[in-house]
């Protein structure tokens, strides 16, 4: 009878942890028909109660009108914020996670290369205890250099940030209330979510999870989009790259000191030095420029409206 009754506390105990999932959307109008309809099921399933942040990131397409249609057919389920502009996908996570009730959040990107089928097992590795559950796509289904190119970003970004992230690149990941209340305390203007929860992480976990080929749209990430990207993660959580300077400089003035002794000079050597002062300007350039980001105080993104229901602001 105790058995019977616990059983039937943690059943109770587990309806009542919300699970909040944030879906960035830009220029999605091709996927977005069949991420809902394979999404609701799969949300159904887990018996719960739910709901599902929907951010409109400036899309040019119908993917807005496809969305507030969704709204409109689940108003007790699905919310939608709409930016007045393209913010980015990490702004645009961050928004839904100032708006998320749940216990358990979930982000998922809106191109079904993550199947949404997959969320049953974020959702049981949190209610295990972990507070941040990260992905590892598994046989990835990306061209030769995307995958390749991929692998030596994350090599690197382990390096530079001292965190052991196998796929910074899949956003299909699961966060305890614990990490979002403190990312949402978080003010920087430039972030990059994965690392920003691994840092505050106490109890992280990273599983594999299927992965599909693109079947409609394009990626969002071109190359620069992408290189971008990187100077975010990296400047945000290292000072690696400012201390390389500093040691590179005192590498320089040593060859320089010796090359003078031997009377050893040269154009190759000119062009070497103005390479590497040029790269290092850069780099000292990125921190600076991300520091007039952050003085400035300008809002992260705004919101042109919120649909849900009964309160469209």
């Amino acid at each position: 009878m105790t058995k019977l009754h616990n059983h039937e506390s943690k059943a109770v105990k587990l309806n009542e942890k919300k699970i909040s999932l944030v879906i960035p959307v830009y220029n999605e109008e091709d996927n977005l028909p069949e991420l809902f309809r394979r999404l609701l099921p799969v949300m159904e399933s887990l018996e719960r109660s739910y709901e599902i942040i929907l951010i409109n990131d400036g899309s040019k397409d119908s993917s807005l009108p496809l969305m507030l249609r969704e709204q409109k057919s689940h108003p007790q389920t699905v919310r939608v914020i709409d930016f007045n502009g393209n913010f980015g996908q990490h702004t645009a996570i961050l928004a839904g996670f100032k708006s998320a009730k749940g216990q358990s959040i979930i982000t998922l990107d809106a191109d079904l290369q993550n199947p949404p089928e997959e969320i049953p097992k974020l959702i049981s590795l949190l209610d295990e205890g972990h507070d941040v559950v990260g992905t590892v796509r598994k046989k990835r289904k990306d061209s030769f250099f995307r995958r390749y190119a991929s692998k030596i970003v994350n090599k690197i970004m382990n390096k530079v940030t001292g965190f052991s992230i196998h796929d910074y690149g899949c956003m299909l990941r699961g966060y305890s209330r614990e990490i979002i209340d403190i990312i949402n305390e978080c003010g920087e203007v430039s972030t990059f979510i994965p690392a920003l929860a691994q840092k505050f992480a106490v109890n992280p976990i990273e599983i594999e999870v299927s992965h599909s080929a693109r079947t409609a749209g394009e990626s969002k990430y071109n190359l620069f989009r992408l290189i971008r990207l990187q100077f975010d993660l990296m400047t945000a959580f290292s000072m690696f790259p400012l201390q390389m300077i500093t040691i590179l400089g005192g590498i320089i003035f040593a060859v320089g000191v010796v090359l003078a002794c031997l009377g050893i000079f040269g154009h190759a050597l000119s062009f070497l030095l103005a390479g590497i002062v040029t790269t290092c300007t850069g780099i000292t350039g990125e921190y600076t420029g991300r520091i007039y980001q952050e003085v400035r105080k300008r809002p992260r993104y705004v919101i042109r409206k919120i649909y849900e229901e009964g309160n469209n602001v």
